[in-house]
């Protein structure tokens, strides 16, 4: 990586047409407010990390952070219909209409991101 991309970080978080990031939002106590947060600027970062510590797709709601907005996402898009999360090279197929022009070909726009998640 350059210089000018280890002090601005990836090029790819300046798409306006693509997240910034991606945040998890776990229920601490079920039908209350308050919840934990993880977050990572991929979506497959964000899933493996879900997995690798045991919380299941039903357990979460995932949204897209934009710039200035922030939107849910499908649950169908990143989890199969029997509750169990969807990995590459589903998970980017799956993906491939939502971010139509950025994932396909063997090419990912967010090749660029580290895909490293931060949770409570």
């Amino acid at each position: 990586m350059n210089l000018i991309r280890e002090i601005l970080g990836p090029e790819s978080k300046y798409d306006k047409t693509l997240p910034y990031t991606y945040e998890a939002r776990v229920p601490i106590i079920e039908g209350e407010a308050e919840y934990n947060s993880y977050v990572a600027d991929t979506i497959c970062g964000l899933v493996d990390y879900l997995d690798d510590n045991d919380i299941a797709p039903d357990e979460v709601q995932i949204l897209e952070i934009y710039q200035e907005r922030e939107t849910p996402i499908d649950p169908k898009l990143y989890a199969t219909p029997d509750n169990r999360w969807r990995h590459r090279p589903e998970l980017c197929e799956s993906f491939k209409e939502h971010y139509k022009g950025h994932i396909g070909g063997g090419h990912c726009t967010f090749e660029d991101r580290d895909g490293k998640c931060e949770g409570p």
